[in-house]
């Protein structure tokens, strides 16, 4: 940190809302490249978040610059919602075509994935002439209304928002909200207990418009269900004739080993969020769904869709083909678990580790038996991994999971230099050697 940093941060206490901001330590960036982030004062870090997932292909990836610079040279301005441009449409052709399903799609495009997510609370209820919502405990779908409406995350719960919308636990098997376990349990929280209690009491079938489900819950706690889970859901949507709406913004394209986390599980969603990652950080979220579902009365705005996040969002599509990035995520992924799990032999703190490809989350405890959350414990690793050189965060219900979403072009030495890093610092932790007052202020969510 340079000396000015104090007063930096000082002013950014004074300046930027806290509603605006996740902090987790007092970082601040000059510049970053690849898998590392570079601070004001030089230092370099090791990341293994990828600004939450964003920068898939890496920070500043120069095959999307070139594309952004290109674009902005012939339509930087262009408000593309009325004066479309061929970008624009041969971006939309490439996500329909690397979804799933083979039928006809049509895309609509906002600035994030809480946008494409939005899309689907306000326009599927009108085009199925269904009211009501069905979303999960855990789920974070966005921050406007619609969705912190269908959001179960202690984050926005406060807000109240009122709404047609129906909650129900997801496939936390490591805490079941049943008291069960997998898979003596049935995956019970899937198809028996929605059609024979939820469907039945709460919200009934021909009053629901779609589900609203993450293939993998990632603010929740990096929560990875069962293999039958999403499966069930899906076959009870389809004979209740709800549409199965798929959230991706965190783990497509790529990030669990497969183009969409779906296809892990071998189902084919009515309809795929995405947001993120897709442009490599240029503002974009598309909805993609089955063509008949999304037309509709006037849900835009004046730069959704832009060119310029277009040319980025084709250049990204492009290098995730190009690259076969599919199979190095694989097995950096399974270099990832693999060392996690010795670690857990090693180390009380590590409750649970879970995840597919580059997409894990670690679940610290304070004890294995009653797996009491070591929130505190996981908030000074965190921070003590960064004073070492490793970018992490925390999240989860209680804010006790580590997640771990490094670039998606991280190679095997950077993953085996940052795991060493990360195993100091959770023994710094349960040496005593990071002291409570160093957090406090880093709160996460």
């Amino acid at each position: 940190m340079t000396d000015n940093s104090d007063e930096i941060l000082r002013r950014l206490g004074e300046r930027i809302a806290t509603s605006n901001r996740i902090l987790y330590y007092p970082l601040l960036v000059k510049s970053a490249h690849g898998c590392v982030i570079t601070d004001v004062s030089g230092k370099e870090y090791l990341d293994f978040n990828a600004s939450w997932t964003v920068a898939g292909l890496g920070y500043s990836n120069p095959a999307v610059i070139d594309a952004i610079k290109s674009e902005i040279e012939s339509s930087a301005g262009l408000a593309t919602c009325s004066f479309p441009n061929e970008t624009v449409l041969k971006f939309a052709d490439e996500l329909a075509s690397i979804t799933p399903g083979d039928f006809a799609k049509k895309v609509w495009f906002g600035h994030s994935g809480g946008d494409a997510c939005a899309a689907a609370y306000k326009l599927l209820p009108l085009s199925t002439k269904r009211p009501r919502v069905l979303s999960f405990y855990g789920g974070m779908h966005g921050t406007d209304l619609a969705g912190i409406a269908m959001a179960g995350h202690p984050s926005t719960v406060r807000f109240g928002v009122p709404s047609l919308v129906t909650k129900v636990p997801y496939a936390y098997c490591y805490r079941c909200p049943f008291g069960l376990e997998y898979p003596s349990c049935g995956v019970y929280c899937a198809s028996e207990f929605i059609e024979d209690q939820v469907f039945k009491y709460v919200s009934v079938p021909d009053e629901t418009a779609f589900m609203m489900v993450e293939a993998m819950q990632s603010d929740a706690g990096d929560i990875v269900p069962p293999k039958e889970y999403l499966r069930k859901l899906k076959q009870t949507c389809d004979k209740l004739g709800i549409l199965f709406v798929a959230d991706e913004v965190k783990v497509a394209p790529s990030r669990t080993g497969k183009l969409f986390g779906v296809e892990n599980y071998g189902v084919v969603p009515d309809a795929v969020a995405m947001g993120k990652s897709i442009a490599s950080g240029m503002p974009v979220g598309a909805l993609v769904a089955e063509e008949d579902l999304l037309d509709g009365p006037f849900l835009t705005s004046t730069l959704a869709g832009n060119s310029i996040s277009a040319a980025a969002g084709l250049a990204t599509i492009r290098l995730l083909k190009k690259e076969n990035l599919l199979q190095h995520v694989a097995e950096v992924g399974e270099q990832l678990k693999a060392r996690l799990e010795e670690m857990k032999e090693r180390h009380q703190l590590i409750g649970d580790v879970r995840g597919r490809g580059l997409f894990v989350g670690v679940e610290f405890v304070k004890d294995r038996r009653t797996k009491l959350p070591a929130k505190q414990e996981t908030a000074k690793i965190v921070y003590r991994a960064w004073q070492l050189g490793l970018i992490t965060v925390f999240v989860g219900a209680d804010q006790n999971v580590l997640e771990l979403t490094p670039p998606l072009i991280i190679t095997q030495a950077e993953m085996e230099k940052g795991l060493d890093i990360l195993e100091k610092a959770i023994s710094d932790v349960e040496n005593g050697l990071v002291p409570d007052s160093l957090v406090q202020g880093y709160t996460g969510f």
